[in-house]
């Protein structure tokens, strides 16, 4: 065994570093053999694709050998809430135990920074609408004269979709980079330069792939550097990856051209004059094509768009506006950085207007050089008031091996969910990872006391129009039992619709997605001690409610990928074109991630005990249940509900803790 990995191991052990310094640390046998595979691959700058369950301690597990090993590290996260998490709590905790003293940094997509050039701006501009957004305005500018990092997380009262935060940071098109007149302070600039000098990034994927696909926002790239990455949540990379490996078009970045457009004229006189009508025509363009597209399902294809005449006439007048913005800023470029920057950006969104309304262009190779040689597909989205054309490759596996053997560094892929049925090739072959080293390690609880599988019989066919109805019949007694403490999660918004009206009114404090955010509900879930969460396909992660409050986790139907996806459709057909078999290949595989990661909602810690209900009658009725059955941990599983009434039964006076904490909540 090499010195890392010895060193590795003997940290996480019993009497080891960690136990040593960190108090609630115990000592996980599969944690040890994840930290040494993990310094494995670092020493031999190979791949390793690892499945680690919850419970295994995975983030300690590849911490530990990245400190240890001296190599410049990048680690990757699926979310920015992670992220924080691991730079702010894990990080320092591991660090502190091994007693290394190693530089570490915190990264962050440019989204995420207070823009000061921007932030003056707005303050000469009446675009409020609302006291509480003057109020939440002048927040910022107050926490913008003393703030350190200039990270929005800081900022605990604003919302994550709040209206401002356009207006006080930049994006990679408005940003005027050195010619900025506040260059030498900006945010963006110092948390790349602290990346750079580093020796552990914290990034996250959206980050990681910016960067990946070259489109690094105009500050140079900060990973060539790196002899190591960790990629932790890998199994979200492949889809985040097509995004970045295309390029999109929407309706704000058009409305805010016009805008910031605008916002220059006050510094050059005469200006006004030469952009009023531009400005106009662009967000009347903008705002014509959005109604046009009424008749459009949400999400559809280019040619289905183009079907409409009334549609691409919509398109011609926005490709017109945009032609007639472009030369109208031609003329004002040398009068301010600004102009310049404005100029730049109707070029670019002109080309891609125009790369996207090119038919012939739909499954040709993408000229983009980033892209790789990979078949497209134009498609787009509504939303209430806007609208986002994207381009995006079928096959991602082909720019992501090229970068990843480009950087001839070590690279970890760890995830809970990564395997189907115990092989990783459907993650391997998307990831475009040949004969790597893999790794499944199971969560380590005692499944047969800690856990109980329902599988509530006599439902009907998962299409059938009484499904719901009969779901909610069928939960009722489930709920009864463990005196609510569940999560419930649905496969379409309209069928959580349908079971809140159901469920509302009932002894349970009713928790439900899109009534409050997402953080809210968590929160006011958690401290109820007797709540019913009903959640949707994106609440299948980040849902970590350990202890009692959560007992119960049900899912209502497998989770087969929405059949009005465009990009799934054309990577249907693309795999059928190919010989390949779309249901075996891609919709079962995709579907068995998916539920893992809701069924890992349920036991988080060796003290949690919980019923996993599973609805849908296909998993014993259709012979590709198996695979799914096949999947999960080995929970024991029953048929009768009076299993489920016997299994909180035994909790007893837990039970009643719950009961004396809800009235506690209750009466305030």
């Amino acid at each position: 065994m090499s010195e890392l990995t010895a060193s590795s191991r003997a940290a996480l052990a019993e009497g080891g570093a960690l136990a040593e310094a960190i108090p609630a640390f115990a000592p996980r046998p599969a944690q040890q053999r994840l930290a040494v595979a993990v310094a494995h691959a670092f020493e031999q700058r190979d791949v390793l694709l690892a499945e680690a369950g919850t419970g295994t301690g995975k983030t300690y597990a590849y911490l530990v050998p990245a400190l240890l090993s001296g190599l410049k590290t990048i680690i990757s996260t699926g979310t920015r809430a992670l992220q924080d998490q691991l730079f702010f709590r894990d990080l320092p905790r591991v660090r502190d135990a091994l007693g290394v003293g190693l530089k570490t940094a915190l990264l962050k997509g440019r989204a995420n920074y207070l823009c000061k050039y921007r932030l003056e701006k707005a303050k000469g501009e009446p675009k409020f609408t609302s006291r509480e957004q003057v109020a939440q305005f002048q927040r910022i500018v107050a926490w913008g004269g003393r703030t350190r990092m200039g990270d929005l997380a800081e900022l605990d009262a604003l919302p994550e979709d709040s209206p401002l935060l356009p207006l006080v940071t930049s994006t990679a098109e408005n940003c005027l980079g050195s010619e900025c007149p506040f260059w030498s302070e900006c945010f963006v600039v110092q948390a790349r330069q602290r990346a750079q000098t580093a020796d552990v990034v914290v990034v996250n994927h959206h980050l990681l792939l910016a960067d990946l696909a070259l489109k690094q926002e105009g500050f140079g790239e900060i990973l060539p550097g790196a002899q190591a990455f960790v990629v932790d949540e890998a199994h979200q990379l492949p889809d985040l990856a097509a995004q970045f490996f295309g390029e999109g078009l929407g309706a704000r970045p058009l409305v805010e051209l016009a805008r910031d457009a605008l916002g220059e004229c006050k510094d050059v006189p005469g200006s006004l004059a030469t952009l009023q009508d531009p400005v106009r025509q662009l967000e009347h363009a903008a705002r014509a094509l959005r109604a046009a597209m009424d008749t459009l399902p949400m999400r559809g294809t280019q040619r289905r768009a183009l079907q409409e005449a009334s549609v691409r006439d919509a398109f011609d007048a926005l490709g017109a506006a945009l032609a007639h913005m472009t030369e109208a800023l031609a003329t004002l470029r040398d009068a301010s950085p600004g102009f310049d920057g404005c100029h730049a950006r109707a070029r670019d969104f002109g080309a891609r207007l125009a790369r996207w309304l090119d038919v012939s262009g739909q499954h040709d190779e993408m000229d983009d050089e980033s892209a790789g040689n990979a078949d497209n597909v134009l498609w787009f989205e509504l939303s209430p008031r806007g609208f986002r054309l994207q381009r995006t490759p079928l096959d991602v596996s082909g720019p992501l091996r090229e970068h990843r053997e480009r950087s001839h560094a070590a690279w970890v892929f760890t995830s809970a969910t990564l395997a189907v049925a115990g092989g990783f090739d459907h993650v391997a072959t998307r990831l475009g990872l040949d004969a790597p080293t893999t790794l499944l390690e199971p969560s380590p609880f005692d499944w047969n006391t800690q856990a109980l599988c329902y599988l509530p019989q006599r439902l009907p066919e998962p299409m059938s129009r009484d499904y719901n109805a009969a779901l909610v019949d069928a939960l009722r007694p489930v709920l009864e039992a463990s005196s609510g403490r569940a999560f419930v999660l649905f496969a379409s918004h309209r069928a959580l619709r349908e079971a809140a009206e159901s469920l509302r009114g009932g002894p349970w404090p009713l928790f439900v997605q899109g009534e409050s955010p997402r953080h809210v509900l968590l929160q006011r879930f958690r401290e109820s001690g007797n709540g019913v969460l009903l959640g949707a396909a994106s609440f299948r992660e980040g849902v970590d409610v350990a202890g009692a409050a959560l007992s119960v986790v049900v899912i209502d139907k497998l989770p087969f990928a929405a059949p009005d996806d465009p990009v799934f459709e054309a990577r249907l057909e693309a795999i059928r074109r190919s010989g390949g078999n779309p249901f075996r290949d891609e919709q079962l595989p995709q579907a068995v991630i998916a539920l893992k990661q809701g069924v890992g909602r349920l036991i988080r810690t060796e003290s949690d005990r919980g019923v996993l209900v599973l609805c849908d009658p296909r998993l014993l009725g259709k012979s590709y249940g198996r695979v799914f059955l096949d999947s999960l941990p080995p929970l024991p599983k029953t048929r009768d509900v009076a299993d489920v009434e016997a299994f909180f039964a035994a909790e007893g006076g837990s039970l009643e803790s719950v009961a004396v904490l809800a009235a506690e909540n209750a009466h305030g």
